[in-house]
């Protein structure tokens, strides 16, 4: 146990929740809450919000003033990471179950959720919610564990030395499952060796450790450092010394075949996935179950059953002006609270609905199940339930008595024959279904449907980027993000509700209709309009918003509208030229400025500038040109207004080339969406977006024969030609026509041939083995990135992400 020291002692009660987000609050009287402090974010500011909202139980690691919070109790301790931590290790401790602990390079959480798959017919099973395989998602997940439970199944994720050795004292498994050793998150460790070792400190106290042979960094560190141990080894693998040999593979339309020897006795699995890395987490689990004694008859069948695993929440556009989150794969409570915690942060519809199966919950009273469910879809403000299943439908009331409008159905086949009946329209529906009741039509019918090019948007990969931004920031420096431009083509209110959740301080703009449809879409952070223009001044008014005032004539026309509408000091923000010769106010007019913002008409929030070349270090001296100007501009205003306002120039390059002129507020742009503005990419900086299209038809050509309009592709030796359903209607640059651009097909570039079409574009794929019409390509995104795509095309990526039209469907998702 750690150190630590009652600040105040107050009511007794129990604890059932730990809690680290404040805007996560569910239960607040037996909620703990500990304020944990990042380089951004400091926990103990929210402690007075949560007091208010009824918490009483925190966990601190700064003296506090404890006098306005009568009857709370206040642990003081060194460091409240190591608090959390040390909690889930002695909950873990009261607990003497099968505990199968995972690690690996990539397949955790698949491994994870199979087990979960497979072994929930015969126990109780504790498992981590989603990828909560971290130093903070480790001890909330071992938390779960209740008295009920029969067995656990936990992952441990790491990215540097030093990481495993708390995650193990926390699951402390008896089962390890090791799945493989790859170059995944590498960058901490100096060796694939050291990134193993430290890796395998998981199962130092395992009772037995499963894993594959063939590996001969494992293969060897197992014969060099396991002689002595005292734990029996379970290897799975090709060859005679493997406790699971494979004897052979063989993949088939449907799925794969493996022969299995094991224990002197051979069987047959069918596998029902072809991808190599489905196929070795099948045998992984198939591994375990062995060893856990299960018949093999049993692990065929329900081998045969797997399920796609849902690695991701997604938010996608559905019909009658509704948004869909697709959760239909699994329905047990942690899970729901993440996907709840999902649905509340999207704010573009007033009206609430879930769709919710039966849960299984093995061993939990019925009553007790139920009435926690309701009272989770209470807490998140959920307006409507339809209930499919028997035993959910048996449990109306304690929806009802939360005055949640119930629609129930006996199976997901009577819903569906009743769908024109539930009118859907306007509203936000998250889907949530256990995998036997098959929720994948009702989803169908759900979803906005249209053509097969989409843009994936990696909500995890933003909020990684943010954060590693402000990681950058000096201590009180606030942050404004760009969504102009529909989110550099990423989207909307959908970007808005995820940095609004995550503490963004201000958001950005370039039109007043733009800054309307956030406000209608439930955004409320303050919103800058760069380009705000008279049309649209009462709209600014009604919907509160700030305009840029960057001229004179602006100005007056600005002040003379609000003067007429008799509005006082309205806030604006004051646009400077300093070199960039866009837009502002230049040096001749800063000494008028100064006489009309004497009158105090406005409210001066901020007073900004543009940095015109901060991505280039040629142009550093011009820079430092740009900020000294910038500073005797502010200076001039700051005497004429004579209080305190918002000063910021620095953009997206200068936030990481030049972090001593942050002044009071970056702006952060197109670094946001993953891109770095110098060329380069930035370490731990992910691409956002993923442009996807699929094959329509495949055709084989012959020397002589010609491809697209004006015959540009023509065909000089024996070729496979795929036509993609993207064209330049959908924002493919027509430029990359004849070679100059490429898409990814199986891992593999393939050219552009011929001219691209409004439609459609045509890729050579000759000596791409294996593909198939309807398979996916991707056009640029993973494997692909955008950078490339904007060089062949003669521009900049700003250019390829909003030129992407939006008749493309955008999908959100979050892991």
């Amino acid at each position: 146990m750690i150190n630590c020291a009652w600040l105040q002692h107050g009511e007794k009660g129990q604890v059932a929740h730990l809690l680290i987000d404040s805007r996560k609050l569910l239960f607040p009287e037996s909620s703990l809450f500990f304020a944990l402090s990042s380089s951004n974010r400091d926990g103990h500011q929210f402690i007075a919000r949560l007091y208010q909202q009824g918490v009483r139980n925190f966990v601190v690691s700064e003296e506090i003033d404890t006098s306005d919070f009568t009857g709370a109790n206040f642990l003081l301790v060194a460091n409240c990471l190591l608090a959390l931590q040390s909690l889930a290790g002695v909950h873990r401790s009261h607990y003497s179950i099968p505990v199968i602990g995972i690690t690996g390079s990539n397949g955790k959480t698949i491994v994870k959720e199979w087990l979960n798959q497979l072994l929930e017919p015969d126990y109780a099973v504790v498992r981590s919610p989603r990828s909560y395989n971290s130093q903070i998602g480790v001890p909330l997940s071992v938390w779960l564990m209740e008295a009920r439970h029969q067995i656990g199944i936990f992952e441990a994720g790491i990215s540097q030395n030093g990481e495993m050795e708390p995650l193990q004292r926390i699951i402390r498994p008896t089962i390890g499952v090791f799945t493989n050793l790859g170059l995944a998150h590498s960058e901490g460790f100096y060796s694939i060796e050291e990134k193993l070792q430290e890796k395998w400190q998981l199962f130092s106290d395992s009772a037995v450790i499963i894993y594959k042979r063939g590996n001969s960094v494992i293969d060897d560190f197992i014969t060099q450092d396991f002689n002595a141990r005292q734990q029996q080894l379970f290897s799975w693998g090709f060859d005679d010394d493997s406790d699971m040999q494979v004897l052979y593979l063989q993949k088939h339309e449907t799925g794969t075949s493996c022969s299995i020897r094991f224990s002197a006795s051979e069987f047959t699995l069918e596998i029902p996935f072809t991808d190599d890395a489905s196929i070795e987490n099948a045998l992984t689990c198939c591994a375990t179950l062995l060893n856990l004694g299960l018949e093999t008859a049993v692990i065929i069948k329900r081998i045969a059953g797997l399920h796609s695993v849902a690695m991701r929440l997604e938010l996608k556009e559905g019909i009658n002006h509704c948004s869909l989150i697709n959760d239909s794969y699994s329905a047990d409570l942690s899970s729901l609270v993440i996907a709840l915690d999902f649905l509340s942060q999207q704010q573009q519809h007033v009206k609430k609905t879930v769709i919710l199966s039966d849960v299984p919950q093995t061993s939990l009273p019925p009553e007790q199940l139920y009435q926690r469910v309701a009272h989770l879809l209470h807490r998140h403000s959920i307006q409507r339930l339809i209930a499919i299943g028997p035993e959910i439908g048996a449990h109306l009331d304690y929806f009802t008595a939360y005055h949640i409008q119930v629609q129930a159905f006996n199976s997901t086949e009577v819903a569906i024959h009743h769908f024109d009946s539930l009118n859907f329209s306007g509203e936000t529906i998250l889907i949530k279904g256990a995998r036997s009741f098959c929720f994948e039509d009702l989803s169908a019918l759900l979803e906005m449907q249209v053509h097969q090019t989409v843009m994936e948007i990696n909500l995890n990969a933003m909020l990684s980027n943010l954060k590693r931004y402000q990681q950058k920031l000096q201590p009180g420096t606030k942050l404004m993000a760009m969504v102009k431009a529909f989110s550099y083509g990423s989207g909307s209110f959908e970007i808005a509700n995820l940095l609004q959740f995550h503490g963004v301080d201000y958001l950005a703009v370039a039109y007043t209709d733009e800054g309307v449809a956030l406000r209608k879409a439930g955004i409320h952070l303050p919103i800058m309009v760069m380009n705000a223009a008279p049309t649209g001044f009462n709209a600014l008014v009604n919907y509160n918003l700030e305009p840029v005032l960057y001229s004179l004539d602006l100005f007056k026309k600005f002040e003379t509208f609000i003067r007429q509408e008799g509005i006082p000091q309205y806030a604006v923000h004051i646009e400077l030229e300093t070199g960039m010769n866009r837009l502002g106010f230049s040096a001749p007019d800063i000494p008028v400025l100064l006489e009309l913002l004497e009158r105090q008409s406005f409210k001066i929030q901020s007073v900004f500038s543009h940095l015109s070349a901060s991505e280039d270090p040629r142009y550093d001296e011009f820079t430092s040109e740009q900020v000294a100007r910038f500073s005797v501009f502010c200076n001039l205003v700051e005497n004429v207004v004579a209080y305190n306002f918002i000063r910021h120039i620095e953009n997206t390059a200068a936030i990481l080339r030049k972090p001593q002129w942050q002044f009071d507020m970056v702006r952060l742009g197109i670094g946001l969406y993953g891109i770095d503005p110098s060329g380069g990419q930035q370490p731990g900086i992910e691409e956002v977006s993923t442009l996807k299209t699929t094959i329509a038809q495949i055709k084989q050509l012959l020397p002589g024969e010609t491809v697209g309009y004006g015959r540009k592709g023509m065909i000089l030796v024996p070729s496979v030609i795929a036509t993609v359903r993207i064209g330049y209607a959908d924002g493919y640059p027509r430029v990359l026509g004849e070679g100059k651009g490429k898409m990814n097909v199986l891992g593999r570039l393939a050219p552009v041939i011929g001219s691209i079409c409004m439609d459609m574009t045509m890729i050579d794929i000759t000596g791409i083995e294996g593909v198939r019409e309807g398979d996916e390509v991707v056009v640029f995104g993973k494997g692909l990135p955008v950078a490339d795509l904007a060089t062949w095309a003669g521009t900049i990526p700003y250019e390829i992400l909003t030129g992407i039209s939006q008749r493309v469907k955008r999908i959100y998702y979050q892991d």
